[in-house]
């Protein structure tokens, strides 16, 4: 099953793996020349291609590009799940998740938010993702847990901001799902063309 559409033959799609380290976009938007790794690093993409909503430098995963602006904009609305696999700071109790799926407040763009309600879960075991380019603490520092974390909004740093509101901040964030799309076996850095979205 696709997330939409037909008669898009003239338009093209890609799952991408986003790597830690590199910005959800292709241009450096007047920052130092080479300071920041962008989308356009991993594949020859063509003309005109733009990520589906972003992924912020320090998290990982299934990132989604078209062509089409018209499949960007129905993604990025509420009625396309999104699913993140998030490494936490201590071992989260049943009020915090509890919490997290009734919906915190948080803050954005200066303003106080109280954030839709949600799925979440804790994963009975460590996912098998790829170790991480940069290090993260070990628990000689403290116990870390895994969560699920299933949204259909996508403020600015959301999900990080959330846990941290339930006092577990965010150690390590993956997204493995957009809609029926899901990260899978693919590898960091790697690029797969879609037939549809």
């Amino acid at each position: 099953m696709t997330l939409i559409l037909k008669n898009q033959s003239l338009h093209r799609h890609f799952a991408v793996y986003k790597p830690y380290g590199y910005l959800s976009q292709f241009v450096n938007n007047g920052q130092k020349q080479n300071s920041k790794k962008l989308l356009g690093e991993l594949s020859n993409f063509p003309e005109g291609t733009m990520a589906i909503g972003r992924l912020d430098e320090k998290s990982e995963g299934l990132l989604l590009l078209t062509t089409d602006g018209k499949v960007s904009n129905h993604i990025c609305s509420r009625k396309i799940e999104k699913e993140y696999y998030v490494q936490i700071d201590g071992i989260i109790t049943f009020e915090a998740i509890q919490q997290l799926a009734k919906g915190v407040e948080i803050g954005f763009e200066g303003k106080k938010y109280t954030t839709a309600p949600c799925k979440v879960f804790k994963l009975d075991s460590i996912p098998n993702f790829p170790q991480r380019s940069k290090k993260i603490r070990d628990d000689r520092h403290g116990p870390t847990g895994w969560i699920s974390i299933t949204l259909q909004e996508g403020k600015f740093r959301q999900v990080r901001k959330m846990t941290s509101a339930v006092g577990f901040p965010t150690l390590r964030l993956v997204r493995i799902r957009v809609g029926t799309i899901h990260l899978n076996d693919m590898k960091v850095g790697e690029v797969r063309e879609l037939n549809a979205l």
